[in-house]
């Protein structure tokens, strides 16, 4: 049953606590909705007609101002529920009339208020969530898919995407927004790098279809823009052969040194489909591991084991763990410890996330000062991320890396600590303290992060290609708009 609300749609009303309330326009001036029985009924600017509905309802302005992060509030004027891509283009430049900004919200799984935003619209992509089309060409999807429910449609014609985030509860359209890495992406890229097309609404509120030949800037701009230049309501994911099984191995390396030799050697060789790196409490108390994950997908023939292990050096006395799972149950293995997570009250608590790209020389001795300075208390009921995977070439997307050969590191901290504001603070200022670490050894941020940036931050960030990025900015969004939560542009 719905709250008391206040929404429009074509119908132009909607039952508020039982009473048919009439909205007619937004008063730009007051900062506040205007209603036919106001004394002054040309007051503000017309609402337009929509598809969907723009709601103020109090639980919808609540959840919209909230995020996974549970660090960061910021409370919008209204959201809007889109029943089309015409609407996100309707509201887009009704919000630029009116002197509000824009926010695109998937499942909201942000940490730092990214997807957020104070006073302005927010746009809750799940209500476009519908599978188009789907064959080996591609699956054309829109924005507010959950990547689960895009890989039951594939495995029910034998196809997969080719790279996938770990978590497949995510939308289509926010892991593209941000990059999105994964176990494939030692062999063909981040998620980002594996679309073919795109549809979008840009801070015009122009609706656009965008590929590498059709209005290739935008393309490039979108695809890891972090929602400047444009609300993606569609996207063509590309598809491969889909195995039915996965066979997964797990390695124990108390070394950081063969653990990123190893490593090294599995991305170039590209033995295994999936290749991910753990950095997990030591079983036997004190300290850390570090847990190489690979994954061999098959469909009749097993893989070879003594093969794909061949030449690895985990730590001695340790064998390597290897086990079978379904490949649906695999790609959707985080279920189980999402249902952990609740079962113990951390799903819905503060998640002050570190998320970094690092360069591939020295990265062994980073690596090893890093974890020599975690505590339990530096993960709480989390764990840590550790592996290399490729940057696409040519790049074509706005996803920035650090400089320099070889491969890229992702280097994550996913803490789950208790609900307690002091705990959390420290955690945030060792996020602020291991960033800055990075950044000087030549890493980036990955801009999912629990870090706070600057202006100065972001410059940095994007280095030479700052000045790109913000003409890009200009001409798509020039009246600035659109996802002011990523504090990029500010003002």
């Amino acid at each position: 049953m719905r709250t008391a609300s206040t929404a429009w749609s074509r119908r132009g009303f909607v039952a508020a606590g039982g009473i048919a309330v009439a909205v007619s326009a937004f008063d730009p001036v007051r900062r506040g909705w205007v209603t036919p029985a106001h004394a002054d009924p040309g007051l503000g600017i017309p609402v337009p007609p929509l598809d969907g509905e723009l709601t103020v309802d109090p639980a919808a302005l609540a959840e919209a101002s909230e995020d996974y992060g549970h660090i960061i509030s910021r409370v919008p004027v209204a959201v809007l529920r889109p029943g089309s891509a015409e609407d996100v283009a309707t509201i887009i430049r009704y919000a630029d009339d009116v002197g509000v900004k824009v926010a695109a919200r998937g499942v909201s799984h942000s940490v730092f208020g990214q997807a957020q935003v104070d006073s302005g619209i927010v746009i809750d992509m799940r209500t476009l969530a519908t599978v188009h089309a789907l064959d080996a060409s591609g699956a054309w999807v829109d924005a507010g898919v959950r990547w689960r429910k895009l890989i039951e449609a594939a495995l029910s014609r034998g196809l997969s995407p080719r790279v996938l985030a770990d978590y497949v509860e995510l939308t289509v359209g926010g892991v593209l927004s941000v990059g999105g890495v994964g176990g494939a992406s030692h062999r063909f890229g981040l998620v980002v790098d594996n679309v073919e097309a795109l549809e979008v609404v840009t801070g015009q509120g122009d609706l656009l279809t965008c590929s590498p030949t059709d209005h290739p800037v935008l393309f490039r701009a979108v695809l890891g823009g972090l929602g400047q230049c444009a609300v993606i309501t569609k996207a063509k994911i590309r598809l491969h052969g889909a195995p039915t099984m996965a066979r997964v191995y797990q390695l124990i390396y108390t070394d950081a040194n063969p653990y990123v030799a190893d490593q090294r050697t599995l991305a170039r060789d590209r033995r295994f489909d999936y290749l991910e790196g753990q950095i997990v409490p030591a079983p036997s108390g004190g300290g850390f591991v570090l847990v190489l994950e690979g994954a061999a997908y098959f469909s009749s023939t097993p893989p070879d084991d003594g093969a794909l292990l061949a030449g690895l050096t985990p730590a001695d006395g340790i064998p390597p763990t290897i086990f079978d799972l379904p490949y649906l149950a695999w790609l959707n293995r985080l279920a189980e410890f999402e249902a952990a997570l609740r079962s113990i009250g951390r799903w819905e608590t503060p998640h002050p996330w570190l998320d970094l790209f690092l360069p591939d020389r020295g990265v062994e001795a980073f690596m090893a000062d890093q974890i020599a300075r975690l505590t339990p208390d530096d993960l709480g009921a989390g764990l840590g991320l550790f592996y290399p995977f490729r940057r696409a070439r040519p790049q074509r997307t706005s996803m920035v890396f650090p400089r320099g050969p070889g491969l890229v590191w992702l280097f994550d901290l996913l803490r789950y600590p208790p609900a307690d504001p002091t705990l959390v603070d420290a955690l945030l200022a060792d996020n602020r303290a291991r960033f800055e670490q990075a950044r000087d050894f030549g890493g980036k941020r990955y801009p999912i992060s629990a870090v706070e940036f600057s202006a100065d931050d972001w410059r940095s960030h994007f280095g030479p290609d700052f000045a790109r990025f913000a003409r890009h900015k200009a001409f798509f969004d020039p009246s600035n708009i659109l996802t002011p939560g990523q504090g990029i542009f500010r003002g």
